[in-house]
Order: C-alpha cells, then sequence, then structure tokens
C-alpha cells in the first residue's frame, strides 16, 4: 500500500511540476504581451498626435491644388478665349 501511495505521489509531484512550467510559461506569454500592448499604445498615441498635423497638411495642399488647376484653366481661357 505505501507502494501505492508513493508511486501516486510521484506522478503527482510530476504533475505538478509539468503544471507550474506550464504557469510559468504562459506568465512569460502574458508579460509579453503586455509589453507588446504597451508598444502598440504608444504608436496609437503617436499617430492619434500626429492626425490633425496631417488632416491640416491635407487641406493646405487642397487649397494649393485647386489655386493651380484655377491658374492652368484661367491662363487656357486667357489663350483661346482673349
Amino acid at each position: 500500500m505505501s507502494d501505492m501511495s508513493f508511486k501516486q505521489a510521484k506522478e503527482l509531484i510530476e504533475q505538478l511540476e509539468l503544471a507550474e512550467l506550464g504557469v510559468k510559461q504562459n506568465i512569460n506569454g502574458l508579460q509579453k504581451v503586455n509589453e507588446d500592448l504597451q508598444k502598440t499604445f504608444t504608436y496609437q498615441e503617436k499617430i492619434l498626435d500626429m492626425i490633425p498635423k496631417t488632416n491640416e497638411k491635407l487641406n493646405n495642399l487642397k487649397i494649393i491644388v485647386g489655386i493651380n488647376i484655377g491658374f492652368v484653366i484661367g491662363l487656357l481661357i486667357g489663350k483661346f478665349f482673349l
């Protein structure tokens, strides 16, 4: 009987050791995921800070393109109609 309980205890200890290794591996994985999420959040904050600047630049670019198109149309009208 003591041999059976010793074998069972040995198997139980092995299972606990495997479970402990699994838990440690999962904790390491969770820490890596947490670090990746922190990096993602910092990149997201940078992008959110850049959005107003890029919108302003796009608006300025649209105005410049509109002025250039108006200038070209004005040149064409001046050449062919005047």
